[in-house]
């Protein structure tokens, strides 16, 4: 009998990373899956988690009579989950930091029990000009529902590692903590 480990064939690992800044076009559009179905738990606990007490989020009579006639998902939630499931797909290991939001808007609103189908557009991109190994790009993620309507749109400005700069940090162990690292705030 022969060692099982010993006859392998090296295995190929991949590691699950977002786009350096060199991989991003401009012009292209990412499809994001799968979707994320809104559940009254989600609305309920993301609303509560961010203190909001606004009861056409909370509750269902005071709701009913309103123009909608029924509870909306907090905007904040669509926008929070059209942002993550970008991040498998863009952002996941290459992200140095979110610089901001450009326009945000809600143009339709969102239902519990409704499907967030994300997508985002790769706007422009350039390396900085203050942070070598480091790189802007501007995305516009939009959200619809499984009907295909647009729910949200927002322009999201971000740093991301070229791929020698985070090759490199990768190699060095940037991920992990130094002892001499001091946690701020």
């Amino acid at each position: 009998m022969t060692d099982a480990a010993s006859d392998a064939v090296p295995v190929r690992e991949v590691v699950q990373r977002g786009l350096w800044f060199e991989e991003f076009e401009a012009g292209v559009r990412y499809l994001h899956r799968p979707g994320r179905t809104v559940t009254e738990a989600d609305n309920v606990l993301f609303t509560t988690l961010t203190m909001n007490p606004q009861p056409l989020h909370l509750d269902a009579e005071f709701a009913a009579a309103q123009p909608f006639g029924r509870i909306l998902v907090n905007s904040l939630f669509t926008l929070s989950t059209l942002v993550g499931q970008s991040v498998g797909q863009l952002t996941l290991g290459t992200l140095v930091a979110n610089l901001g939001f450009g326009e945000v808007a809600f143009p339709n609103p969102v239902f519990v029990g409704d499907t967030l189908y994300g997508e985002s557009l790769v706007e422009s991109k350039r390396l900085s000009s203050s942070r070598p190994g480091e790189g802007v790009v501007v995305l516009a993620h939009t959200a619809r529902n499984q009907h295909g309507v647009v729910v949200a749109t927002a322009s999201r400005t971000m740093l991301v590692h070229t791929r020698e700069a985070g090759e490199r940090r990768s190699a060095h162990g940037g991920g992990e903590r130094r002892s001499d690292d001091r946690a701020s705030g």
